[in-house]
C-alpha cells in the first residue's frame, strides 16, 4: 500500500472590499500549466516557506504576533508574502510610525521587487528590511482550516484568513501562476462555479458559500472573530455519480455529505 503524502503548511487569505451591492473578494484565475488546481478561480495563497520561518525569527519585521505561536505567525507570514507576490497586495506598516503601506508604495514595491521575488532572486525578507516595512499580522482573522483528504497526490494543511483589502490596492494578477485576476461577490463566483464559467475547488466553494451570507466586510470580519474553527479533512468516497466528500457538520458549511464531480 503506498503512502499516505505528508500534508505542506499553506496560507490562503480572501481580501475583501465592500463592492456597491455586495460584498467583493479578490481571486485569481490559475495557469493551466501548474500542477495543483490549474486553471481554478482560487484565493491568493502558497505554501509556508523556509524564508517565512526566517521571519518569524526576526520580531522586528512584523507586528499583531503576540500570543502566537511560532507557526501561527508562520501562517500569517506565508500568507502575507503569497498575496504580494500574486497580487501586488500588500499588508504591512512602516516601521516605526506604524503607517500602513498605501497603494501608491505598494505599487512601487511591487514594480521594483515582485518579479524578482517570484524568481527567488530576492527575499521578501529583505524587501522588508530594505524598506523599514512590518508585516501587519494583525490583519489576519483565522477564518476556516482544511487539510487535503488522504489519497491524493498533493496535500496541504491550508489556513484560511480574512482580510479588509488596503485601500486602493485593486491588486492584479503576477501572468506567472494566474493568469486573470477579479474582484468577485461570493454569491457571483458560487453561481460562477454552478454555470461552468468557473472552476473552483471544493473547499474554495464551501467558503465562498459562507462568506456570502454576510453584508459587508466589517460584518464579515465580526463574523470570523466569533467563529471556533473546526479542522477539515474531507473523507472522500466514490460513487456512481462521481465522489462523495463528507466533512464534519460543526465546521459550519450548512452540510455533511456534499456530492462533487471531481476535488480540488
Amino acid at each position: 500500500m503506498a503512502e499516505t503524502p505528508a500534508s505542506r503548511p499553506a496560507s490562503t487569505i480572501l481580501l475583501l472590499r465592500d463592492g456597491e451591492k455586495e460584498i467583493e473578494v479578490f481571486m485569481m484565475v490559475r495557469h493551466h500549466q501548474i500542477e495543483f488546481n490549474s486553471g481554478a478561480l482560487v484565493f491568493p495563497g502558497g505554501s509556508v516557506d523556509a524564508g517565512d520561518n526566517e521571519i518569524v525569527a526576526r520580531a522586528d519585521l512584523y507586528s499583531g504576533g503576540e500570543g502566537l505561536s511560532e507557526a501561527d505567525r508562520g501562517f500569517r507570514i506565508a500568507a502575507i508574502r503569497e498575496t504580494f507576490e500574486e497580487s501586488g497586495i500588500l499588508l504591512a506598516r512602516a516601521k516605526g510610525t506604524g503607517t500602513p503601506v498605501d497603494a501608491k508604495r505598494a505599487g512601487e514595491l511591487a514594480d521594483a521587487h515582485r518579479i524578482a521575488l517570484n524568481e527567488h532572486k530576492i527575499s521578501f525578507l529583505k524587501i522588508l528590511d530594505d524598506n523599514g516595512l512590518q508585516l501587519a499580522l494583525d490583519t489576519l482573522v483565522p477564518y476556516a482550516h482544511w487539510i487535503t483528504p488522504e489519497g491524493m497526490p498533493k496535500r496541504f494543511d491550508t489556513w484560511f484568513f480574512l482580510a479588509a483589502a488596503p485601500p486602493d490596492q485593486l491588486g492584479a494578477h503576477d501572468g506567472r501562476e494566474s493568469t486573470d485576476s477579479i474582484w468577485v461577490s461570493p454569491r457571483e463566483a458560487v453561481e460562477g462555479g454552478e454555470s461552468g464559467r468557473f472552476k473552483l475547488p471544493f473547499p474554495t466553494t464551501r467558503n465562498l458559500i459562507r462568506l456570502a451570507k454576510q453584508g459587508s466586510v466589517s460584518a464579515a470580519l465580526d463574523h470570523a472573530r466569533g467563529l471556533s474553527i473546526v479542522t477539515v479533512m474531507p473523507v472522500m468516497t466514490k460513487t456512481e455519480t462521481g465522489r462523495q466528500l463528507r466533512i464534519p457538520r460543526e465546521a459550519g458549511y450548512d452540510g455533511e455529505v456534499f456530492e462533487v464531480g471531481a476535488v480540488g
